[in-house]
């Protein structure tokens, strides 16, 4: 790493909100970015199409050697580490009582476990670069769940508790720890086409490249927590407030068919938040 370099790793980064975040970050002065995401062809490409220099791993983060793959690949070709995101994951549907406890494995280790492995790998070269952050990307899924997507939402609440706690435990060594709560939002694994088409629905949702905007300011600009869009903040009041009515609502007609929509494509999980 070159003077004046700043270092971001972007998990998740072939496509999707990961690959917006990293098409952002590449254009803040002295940026070098490391791209980490199972499909090698997309990270080599969009490595070439940055305005920054860029290096990728692919890897799937739920192998046992993925962290210190990862963490390898930072000593060897970076001098520090500056912002980690933790982007990468996925949703796989189905209510409990039919899909049971391996649903639940699954999100889990994906969308929480991953994130904290690999944060435990990186973190001391994070401590190292300081003032440094880290941002995980969650979901407003991690704040107000629906029917259908209990798995979902229960790695996303986790990963929001941790992140609160890993808020507190890491200030004092100089390392800021953002949250990013997107709702719907268009990728190539949850293109909203059914959302979109209705002239009630189109506005919640929003684009990879607002989450990536929101990544900046909680990496980068030291913002504690970002919703995208911003009005979905209110759901998360809401639940808190009035939790009897929240849930009611949320088991309606019109929030079964959101849920319907919300569907994930598990094969392109890197695209998912």
């Amino acid at each position: 790493m070159h003077a004046n370099e700043t270092v971001a790793l972007v998990t998740g980064a072939s496509s999707g909100i990961g690959e917006a975040a990293a098409r952002r970050l590449a254009r803040e002065p002295g940026m070098r970015l490391v791209l980490v995401a199972r499909r090698e062809e997309r990270l080599r490409a969009l490595a070439g199409e940055l305005p920054a220099p860029a290096t990728w791993v692919a890897t799937d983060l739920t192998d046992e050697d993925a962290p210190q793959r990862v963490l390898a690949h930072v000593e060897e070709q970076c001098d520090g580490l500056a912002l980690l995101v933790n982007n990468a994951g996925a949703g796989w549907r189905g209510a409990f009582g039919e899909t049971g406890y391996e649903t639940v494995r699954r999100a889990m280790e994906l969308n929480f476990d991953a994130a904290v492995r690999l944060t435990e790998a990186l973190l001391p070269a994070l401590r190292a670069s300081a003032p440094s952050a880290i941002v995980n990307v969650a979901s407003t899924s991690a704040r107000v769940a629906r029917g259908g997507a209990g798995a979902y939402s229960a790695s996303k609440f986790a990963l929001a508790g941790w992140s609160d706690s890993l808020f507190a435990e890491e200030k004092p060594h100089g390392v800021h720890v953002g949250l990013v709560l997107p709702g719907f939002i268009k990728t190539e694994g949850f293109p909203a086409t059914e959302l979109r088409e209705r002239a009630l629905t189109r506005w919640i949702v929003s684009k990879p490249e607002k989450v990536a905007e929101a990544i900046v300011e909680t990496g980068l600009r030291g913002k504690a927590e970002r919703y995208v869009p911003r009005p979905y903040a209110l759901a998360a009041y809401a639940r808190i407030l009035f939790p009897g009515l929240t849930r009611r609502v949320l088991s309606g007609g019109s929030a079964a068919a959101l849920t319907t929509s919300t569907a994930t494509d598990a094969t392109d999980r890197e695209s998912s938040a």
